[in-house]
């Protein structure tokens, strides 16, 4: 397993998570004069596991990220990237179609974490990222996915076109998001196992991962603007999948 820096996680749901998922978690801050019913859930979890708990002044809390931190930060081990063998080994057992999202050069933190968010949230299997020019998981992602990354495998790997080819391999059918010579995704097959493709916010996909690609797929627009945010076109083929593998009345 390949990890990142140790890093810190801010927000009551990426704390609770971080405690409730078993992540390794060296120290708990809590804001001088916050409510303890507020983070009660937080508090037993962390008294349970004989996590170190200490209280501290806002303006610690204020320095240790710039996103709302809502009285509640941890200092935890460095997240985990998945390995990718591994995780198609384990997709050979599991019931059902896998999905996986690739995500080509995606550089915003924020919509890494919404995209782990709705990936958890609409059952995707994993979500697979470069080394190169590509956010890695950090504390940003974290608190964005509130929580989700501690549920939904990560694999970076070096090389995206091989990773694709080892993907067809395995039974895999990619699919690109392409505005050009592209199906409207709410007509794209989703009756075996996917890989789907999103490109760069500023870019798209590049040449090399644009080829590998089987089909192409494409959200209609009709209004002023021709693109939507990563995170967006990614959530609604995400759940455009889902929809496609599940009737109204199935939970699962």
């Amino acid at each position: 397993m390949k990890t990142v820096e140790d890093i810190v996680i801010v927000g009551r749901h990426a704390v609770k998570e971080a405690i409730v998922s078993g992540h390794t978690i060296n120290k708990i801050w809590i804001q001088e004069g916050i409510r303890k019913q507020q983070i009660n859930d937080i508090l037993q979890s962390a008294k349970a596991q004989k996590l170190i708990v200490q209280t501290v002044p806002k303006s610690k809390l204020d320095n240790l990220a710039n996103a709302p931190h809502q009285g509640v930060a941890a200092l935890i081990a460095p997240y985990e990237y998945a390995d990718f063998d591994q995780f198609i080994q384990s997709q050979k057992d599991k019931e059902g179609l896998s999905t996986v999202v690739i995500l080509d050069g995606l550089e915003d933190p924020h919509n890494l974490g919404s995209i782990l968010r709705t990936a958890d949230a609409s059952g995707v299997d994993g979500v697979i990222i470069p080394k190169r020019r590509s956010v890695a998981l950090t504390q940003t992602v974290a608190k964005a996915s509130t929580g989700a990354i501690q549920h939904v495998p990560v694999m970076r790997v070096t090389n995206l076109a091989k990773t694709i080819d080892e993907l067809k391999e395995h039974g895999y059918w990619v699919a690109g998001a392409e505005a050009d010579n592209a199906t409207d995704y709410r007509d794209m097959a989703a009756d075996m196992p996917l890989a789907i493709v999103i490109g760069s916010e500023g870019q798209g996909m590049s040449r090399l991962v644009k080829d590998k690609c089987d089909f192409y797929i494409k959200i209609p627009m009709v209004g002023h603007v021709n693109s939507l945010n990563a995170s967006v076109a990614a959530s609604l083929m995400m759940y455009e999948v889902y929809r496609k593998r599940h009737q109204i009345e199935d939970n699962a």
